[in-house]
């Protein structure tokens, strides 16, 4: 089968298409003819030493089941998290598959894997937002800055959005974005508190690193939650303000599949599908599509997103 390689590059990765063998799939595994697949920026880290399989999210159609497996069938349209989605064929683990909603498109149900259930863990396991509290996201336009922005709005609560780029901020009014503030400086805090009436923020996510991790925890109030999900900048370090942090009792938490085991992120995936999936299925919350790109477009597409061009997600058809 034909399938993308990422290579070792700096400062950034190459991309390489070559021939690999059919993966056969082993316990609780469903093995699917890929029909898209997303693209996800902490991917494209530099710091491969070796060639990998490319891509991380899919969807397809379920093709053979491994030894234990009840839960599918062939035939099934599926998506998962899948090592090496950018495929003809990938191997999904079906304590994290789910059944693509009737109304989803391949593309549309590609981009909900990760992003989506990135957001569920964010803003309701872990950052418990309700109806009527705000939530500040720093780089709202990125994927999951965008459907953290669409599962806030649907539970009620009211949102701040940074991006660099006022075009894009635009982009999402229709979304419901509230507040949007054009800024890659850590400058937004004092506009935060003036936006909720000096209240601050309930509940914030740091998805640009540690360039405005000090300025989103300024931004919180009393009781505040702090998400930190990624650091495009690539900063690593930041400073922590422990008497904002004692005196606000706030409560600071990463968001990272890492070290997770498969029942760990399957635990996750099973909260998403049962509070957020029934609103994506419904068209309460739409996926965000940046642009599709054909299967052998895919370093068009990596280029697109390296260079911070995109509004949500950008997916690979292998139609």
């Amino acid at each position: 089968m034909r399938a993308w390689y990422f290579t070792p590059g700096a400062p950034r990765l190459g991309v390489e298409l070559r021939e690999a063998p059919l993966p056969e799939p082993a316990a609780l595994q469903v093995l699917v003819r890929m029909h898209a697949a997303g693209l996800n920026r902490g991917e494209l880290a530099p710091g491969t030493k070796a060639a990998k399989p490319a891509g991380t999210e899919g969807a397809g159609e379920v093709v053979k089941l491994g030894p234990g497996v009840t839960q599918f069938k062939v035939g099934d349209r599926v998506m998962a998290r899948c090592p090496g989605a950018f495929a003809e064929h990938g191997l999904m683990d079906v304590r994290e598959t789910m059944a693509v909603p009737t109304r989803l498109s391949w593309e549309q149900a590609a981009a909900v894997p990760l992003a989506f259930v990135v957001a569920y863990d964010m803003v309701l396991a872990q950052g418990r937002l309700k109806a009527g509290e705000w939530l500040l996201v720093t780089g709202v336009t990125s994927g999951v800055g965008v459907y953290a922005l669409q599962a806030a709005k649907a539970l009620g609560a009211k949102v701040v959005g940074t991006s660099g780029s006022a075009e894009k901020l635009a982009t999402l009014k229709p979304l419901g974005l509230d507040v949007a503030l054009a800024t890659r400086k850590p400058d937004f805090a004092a506009a935060v508190m003036q936006a909720t009436g000096e209240r601050g923020a309930d509940l914030a996510i740091d998805a640009v690193g540690g360039t405005v991790f000090a300025e989103c925890v300024r931004a919180l109030g009393f009781q505040g939650r702090l998400a930190f999900v990624g650091y495009v900048d690539g900063v690593l370090k930041a400073e922590l303000d422990l008497e904002a942090l004692h005196s606000k009792r706030l409560t600071l938490f990463g968001v990272s599949n890492k070290l997770r085991n498969a029942e760990q992120r399957g635990a996750t995936v099973r909260g998403f599908v049962a509070d957020m999936l029934p609103l994506v299925a419904d068209g309460r919350i739409e996926p965000l599509l940046d642009r599709v790109y054909p299967f052998d477009e895919l370093p068009a597409a990596k280029e697109r997103m390296e260079t911070n061009a995109h509004v949500g997600k950008i997916v690979v058809t292998l139609k």
